[in-house]
């Protein structure tokens, strides 16, 4: 796509684009298309008390497969949910019947909040023909529209990848680009965490933020019915929480899931220098002799 996409028309309608976001109506008008090829990607908190899978099983987009972000993840850290080494990901993808040449549409039983996270694993893979669908399946059962409870019949299919390295920072990269100010650090976890009034769910950890980062809640990227804001408004919202949209972005929250959010955002106003910190608050906050801020944005 091109550098910036058109702002959004029509009464806030979204600009489909089926490398970042698309709308329920394009999807629709899709669906049946033979290499079209839909994700069902919901993850919860287990604060949620929802239980992603059952409910796949229960209700899900016609020809929808369930893709467990924590189960197609790197086995080998400790940390939750990390990018798969790219032979489990193919391994994983291929007895899913996804591959070469499929156009995917990732969503989830929230709105827009883990189905990102799917679409920047597919990108770090190479894989660039995906999209996520804008409003997620909320919005598609508000509209009415068609739903299954059976499993779709699955057809293995090849896939290659390619690793998009520049698309992920580990924590000696983020932490020498906190120390030197070379890129622009934009944390998706709300505000009280940022700040570290908060505590963390997850045990163990400090509280606060990477020092030099900027607080852009995912929330704030995104419309009451879980749509994404206009390109307009995002860049809006970038630009009101103090990021230089001049430097190459690195995105953080708890875990590496709503992070994705945001960098789906960046993509969305054509922003094309960003990477996700994949260990994200859950690996930062765990170690004393890396740095924590307090407080707002300095």
């Amino acid at each position: 796509m091109g550098a910036n996409l058109p702002d959004e028309i029509g009464g806030g309608a979204v600009v489909d684009d089926p490398k970042t976001l698309v709308s329920t109506g394009w999807l629709g008008a899709h669906l049946k298309d033979p290499d079209l090829r839909v994700l069902d990607a919901s993850w919860y908190l287990p604060t949620a008390g929802r239980d992603a899978k059952a409910e796949y099983a229960q209700t899900h987009i016609p020809g929808a497969r369930f893709f467990d972000i924590d189960e197609i993840s790197d086995s080998r850290s400790s940390l939750p949910h990390m990018a798969p080494p790219p032979e489990k990901f193919i391994s994983r993808m291929r007895a899913m019947g996804v591959g070469d040449g499929h156009q995917v549409v990732v969503y989830d039983g929230s709105g827009l909040f883990s189905a990102a996270r799917v679409w920047w694993t597919f990108r770090l893979m190479g894989k660039m023909d995906v999209a996520v669908l804008d409003g997620g399946l909320p919005k598609w059962l508000a509209e009415g529209r068609e739903v299954e409870d059976m499993p779709p019949i699955v057809k293995d299919r090849h896939m290659t990848t390619s690793r998009q390295n520049h698309l992920v920072k580990d924590v000696t990269q983020v932490a020498h680009a906190a120390k030197l100010g070379e890129a622009a650090i934009i944390d998706a976890r709300p505000v009280a965490r940022f700040t570290g009034d908060a505590p963390e769910p997850r045990p163990g950890l400090r509280a606060g933020h990477i020092p030099g980062a900027r607080n852009v809640p995912f929330g704030d990227v995104l419309n009451p019915d879980g749509t994404m804001k206009s390109t307009a408004d995002l860049r809006a919202v970038f630009q009101a929480a103090g990021v230089d949209l001049t430097k190459p972005a690195i995105t953080t929250c708890g875990s590496g899931v709503t992070a994705a959010i945001l960098s789906l955002a960046l993509e969305r106003i054509g922003h094309k220098s960003h990477a996700l910190y994949d260990g994200s608050w859950a690996e930062w906050g765990m170690y004393d002799d890396l740095s924590v801020e307090k407080g707002p944005a300095r």
